[in-house]
């Protein structure tokens, strides 16, 4: 039976470690600052240690669950000594890509074995082996764990052997869900502004194709062509129509958008297409 160590259980960890215990073939061994939230883990068959170092020993991979870069720094500087060369390092914490890409180099130094593997998945996600997870690192050393990766998520993505780009792919991903919960409460706001229920106003956001327009603005701002299929300056009228209806509502994402948007009018890119506003600096 293989063996594996999870070393941090907030909800995403959590997850995994269910996951993991509940597809079963594994010993999942756990460790969390906060022993308590192992408990329920407990019960379904994994075991706590009571150290990093001691999660770790005779284990196949670590999967790292945590916060930030200094938390991944100094959760592996505790275990480090306790690591069988041969173990893979499974890093899904989201982290800064040069920060990332230095510590896939000192472990390299140090001949551990170290992926970074970020994941776009919820708590929900990682229990039932759904979503995306990432991977970035050497090819012979991914292709040791993945199958038993592939077992943990719904897509498996190597992008490749550079060793930030998971994390910046990973960045990229954030970047666009969390400005939509931004765009999502404005457009509330529209919709409280002008006295609408926000079911309906819900129910058309609902109806707009959002993958027609990441397709079509998005390539033009990787190839730089923005022939006019929407102009800047007809979207910049219907964001004045917008911010007008809002009144005195916040509506920071959208004002932001607008001043970026009369900067470029101001310099002359009023008829090119909006997705102008990705024109390379």
């Amino acid at each position: 039976m293989a063996k594996v160590a999870v070393l941090g259980l907030g909800l995403l960890g959590s997850g995994f470690a269910e996951g993991l215990l509940t597809r079963g073939g594994t010993d999942v061994v756990l460790w969390n600052r906060t022993k308590s939230k192992a408990d329920a883990l407990v019960a379904m068959g994994a075991t706590v240690a009571a150290t990093p170092a001691e999660a770790v020993v005779g284990v196949e991979r670590v999967h790292l669950i945590l916060l930030d870069d200094d938390t991944v720094d100094a959760t592996i500087g505790k275990f480090m000594h306790a690591l069988d060369p041969s173990t893979v390092i499974v890093d899904h914490t989201t982290t800064r890509p040069d920060r990332t890409a230095a510590r896939a180099a000192a472990l390299d130094q140090d001949a551990l074995q170290y992926l970074h593997a970020p994941v776009m998945m919820g708590p929900g996600a990682a229990r039932l082996a759904k979503g995306m997870m990432l991977v970035a690192g050497p090819n012979e050393r991914f292709a040791r764990v993945r199958d038993a990766l592939t077992a943990m998520t719904g897509e498996l993505w190597h992008v490749g052997e550079r060793p930030d780009l998971a994390a910046v792919y990973k960045l990229c991903g954030n970047a666009t869900i969390l400005p939509l919960v931004g765009i999502v409460a404005e457009v509330m706001r529209i919709a409280d502004a002008s006295g609408v229920d926000r079911t309906g106003a819900f129910e058309m956001m609902s109806k707009v194709n959002l993958n027609a327009s990441l397709a079509t603005r998005g390539s033009m701002m990787v190839s730089q062509n923005f022939d006019p299929q929407f102009t800047l300056n007809v979207a910049r009228k219907d964001l004045r129509l917008m911010l007008e209806t809002a009144g005195g509502l916040p509506m920071p994402m959208l004002r932001a958008l607008a001043m970026e948007m009369d900067e470029l009018i101001a310099a002359g890119k009023g008829e090119r297409d909006v997705a102008v506003v990705g024109a390379t600096q």
